[in-house]
């Protein structure tokens, strides 16, 4: 009995085996179709203007044919990110910081960035009498939120400054994560004295509220190039549901090609969206002083990803890890061969 036991069990595994070997073999790759539904969350900022063009233009819907698309407005990411881990949307357009915290925290596991949309276009403004980084002690200052790309820049920008800052608002500088609307009305009032936040709110805080330009974020990079912007996907869903992303990195290059090729339209574009995901547009001024910031590129700029987790670590709101597989960039690079143009490259992390 136990020799035929035996015989049983070790045919049962041979054909196990086999079965799994023909079932990797033969079968198609999982997800080649596309989903019923996708939900997408983005921010109504000008470093996010692929989105809104995406979709005042159609880009979305034509390219996601009967896919419906749900969409969700964030204020910054790491709302954006627990809302993509826990599956209430299934794609967005963050700033890298908050993805990269997410990857790592996930050992790999939560999410992918499939493509670039924007650089540029975050600075720290300032009230009338401060002209130096050294003026900044004892002063109070907003960004975003915890743990977002402006809320790191800034944490990290004060530290080689020589200036303190804690997670709790303590330190030489105070740092109070803030709602953008609600910093424009803070410093309006006199209760901040600045703000590190992405366009339009900085040209906000410029025309309408005087404040000035302490720093441009671009001075702090090589090139003046850093990452504002990517869309990233689920990892699940990404799996489930290539076609359907697929779909949305296509619009999202093609509202990046509409908007590098129509520059004069741009503003008129973008505002509609903003009208009507926030009831009103952008003063002419404003949304014309923020696209002169704001550069629209499909191109993540892979090679900064390293920095901004070591800026993340160093403010204490990131964690060391790996960041080999972030990103994946072989849907978008077959678009871009495809439409002729030249890929973009993962920089040893896709």
């Amino acid at each position: 009995m136990k020799i035929l036991t035996t015989i049983v069990i070790a045919a049962a595994t041979v054909l196990l085996a086999a079965g799994c070997a023909g079932t990797a073999a033969g079968a198609p790759p999982s997800g080649t179709g596309p989903a019923t539904s996708v939900e997408l969350g983005y921010f109504a900022n000008v470093t996010q203007a692929p989105a809104l063009v995406a979709l005042n233009k159609g880009f979305f819907a034509k390219q996601l044919g009967t896919t419906k698309l749900g969409t969700e407005i964030f204020n910054a990411g790491p709302a954006t990110v627990e809302a993509l881990n826990s599956g209430a949307i299934d794609a967005a357009y963050i700033g890298p910081s908050p993805a990269i915290n997410s990857y790592i925290k996930s050992s790999g596991a939560s999410l992918r960035v499939v493509s670039g949309v924007a650089f540029g276009g975050a600075e720290l403004v300032v009230r009338a009498g401060i002209t130096t980084p050294a003026q900044l002690k004892g002063k109070t200052l907003a960004t975003p939120q915890l743990g977002n790309t402006q809320d790191v820049a800034l944490r990290s920008w004060l530290k080689t400054q020589g200036l303190s800052s804690s997670l709790t608002g303590g330190g030489d500088v105070s740092i109070t994560p803030t709602d953008n609307a609600q910093t424009l009305t803070l410093f309006t009032s006199g209760k901040i004295d600045g703000a590190w936040v992405p366009e339009p709110w900085a040209s906000r805080l410029v025309l309408s509220a005087g404040a000035h330009v302490l720093v441009d974020e671009a001075s702090l990079w090589p090139g003046g190039k850093f990452s504002t912007t990517d869309l990233v996907v689920n990892s699940a869903y990404l799996k489930s549901h290539r076609a359907t992303v697929a779909a949305l990195v296509k619009a999202n290059l093609d509202a990046v090609d509409w908007l590098n090729a129509n520059p004069k339209l741009a503003a008129s574009v973008i505002n509609a969206q903003l009208t009507k995901d926030a009831g009103k547009p952008l003063s002419d001024a404003v949304i014309g002083r923020a696209l002169q910031f704001v550069h629209f590129s499909v191109d993540p700029l892979a090679g900064t990803a390293q920095t901004l987790n070591e800026h993340a670590v160093a403010a204490g709101t990131g964690t060391n890890g790996n960041l080999k597989g972030l990103f994946d960039l072989s849907i978008l690079n077959a678009a871009l061969r495809a439409s002729g143009a030249a890929s973009v490259s993962s920089d040893g992390l896709g």
